[in-house]
C-alpha cells in the first residue's frame, strides 16, 4: 500500500534545494545592493548607539529584556514565514530567512532603549510603546515594503500594531515580574 505524502528524505532534500536556490538568488539579488548595505547598517548602527547610551548599571536587567524580546520576536517572524503571511526578498546573510537585521537589530535596541527609560512607569511606557509602535507600523514597514526589503503576502501593516505594542508590554510585565521576585 502506497501513500500519497511525501517522505521525510523527500522533504529533506527539497529543503537543501531551496538553499541552494536562496543562496545563488542572494549573491546573484542580494549581496552589496543598496538593500543589502541598509541591512547591514540597521543592524550594527543601533548596537553601537545602544552601547552609548545604556544604563550600565542596569545591563543585566535590560539585556535581559532585550534578549526575551529578540527570542519572541524570531519565533513570531518564523510561523509568520511559515504561514506565509509575509517574507523577505532582501537579505543580510543567506542561511536566516528572517530578517535578521531587523528582529535582531533596530526593534530589540529601540525596545532596549525604552525599557530602559521607562522602567518603573506603566502609564508612561504604554505611551512610549504605542508612539514607537505607530511609528514601525505606518512608517517603517511601508517603508521596507517600497525598498523591496519586506513583502506582504497575507498580511497587513495594521495587523502589526497590537503585536508591536503587546510584545513589548508582555517581555516588560516578565522581566519586571522576574526582577522583583529575585
Amino acid at each position: 500500500m502506497t501513500n500519497n505524502y511525501p517522505t521525510f528524505e523527500e522533504i529533506r532534500n527539497l529543503k537543501q534545494e531551496l538553499y541552494q536556490m536562496r543562496l545563488e538568488y542572494w549573491i546573484a539579488e542580494n549581496l552589496f545592493t543598496f538593500q543589502w548595505w541598509l541591512l547591514l547598517v540597521v543592524f550594527f548602527v543601533p548596537w553601537i548607539i545602544w552601547l552609548r547610551v545604556v544604563d550600565r548599571k542596569r545591563i543585566p536587567q535590560i539585556l535581559l529584556f532585550g534578549a526575551l524580546l529578540m527570542i519572541l520576536v524570531i519565533m513570531m517572524d518564523d510561523i509568520g514565514m511559515e504561514l506565509n503571511l509575509w517574507s523577505y526578498p532582501y537579505q543580510l546573510i543567506p542561511i536566516m530567512p528572517r530578517l535578521l537585521p531587523i528582529d535582531q537589530g533596530i526593534i530589540i535596541v529601540a525596545h532596549m532603549i525604552l525599557y530602559q527609560y521607562f522602567p518603573p512607569r506603566w502609564k508612561q511606557f504604554i505611551i512610549a510603546n504605542t508612539v514607537m509602535a505607530l511609528s514601525f507600523t505606518f512608517i517603517f514597514e511601508p517603508l521596507t515594503v517600497w525598498l523591496g526589503i519586506y513583502k506582504l503576502e497575507n498580511w497587513r501593516y495594521i495587523y502589526s500594531l497590537p503585536i508591536y505594542i503587546l510584545k513589548a508590554t508582555l517581555i516588560k510585565w516578565l522581566v519586571d515580574e522576574i526582577i522583583l521576585k529575585k
